[in-house]
């Protein structure tokens, strides 16, 4: 069954600079996905390359990169700020080509306490009754 969530995105970079006054808050580059898809398969948070580019993320290293159709190179871009049923966390971000969904990866729902529920889609951890509970191991 296909799974979707709305991920709000924040260039991280950005944020750091309104921090340090460089720069103003409206002026920080964040973008709102209403569908973003929840692949279990998939690792962190990957994005197509035009919401890189809109959200101004720096490319960091070409890595290679396990996916469904074998190994390949993705570029790892520079971090966002993402919340999701209005948790909050930050990761690097993944390319994937042009007219690909965003993919919502078990890392960002480990991050957030997260669980797909076969029924109702994404939500809290019913092993912690709703309550955002961080696993440090």
């Amino acid at each position: 069954m296909r799974h979707t969530t709305q991920v709000e995105l924040e260039n991280l970079y950005d944020l750091v600079a309104v921090k340090l006054g460089a720069m103003d808050p409206e002026d920080v580059r964040k973008i709102t996905v209403p569908d973003a898809l929840v692949d279990t398969g998939a690792t962190g948070l990957c994005l197509p390359t035009s919401l890189i580019e809109q959200l101004g993320l720096t490319p960091i290293e070409t890595t290679r990169a396990r996916t469904a159709t074998g190994i390949t190179e993705r570029i790892l871009y520079s971090e966002v700020q993402f919340t999701i049923l209005g948790r909050t966390r930050s990761i690097q971000v993944t390319d994937l080509p042009e007219g690909s969904p965003v993919l919502i990866g078990h890392m960002v729902l480990e991050h957030l306490d997260l669980c797909v529920d076969i029924k109702k889609g994404l939500i809290y951890n019913p092993a912690h009754d709703g309550e955002w509970i961080i696993e440090i191991l």
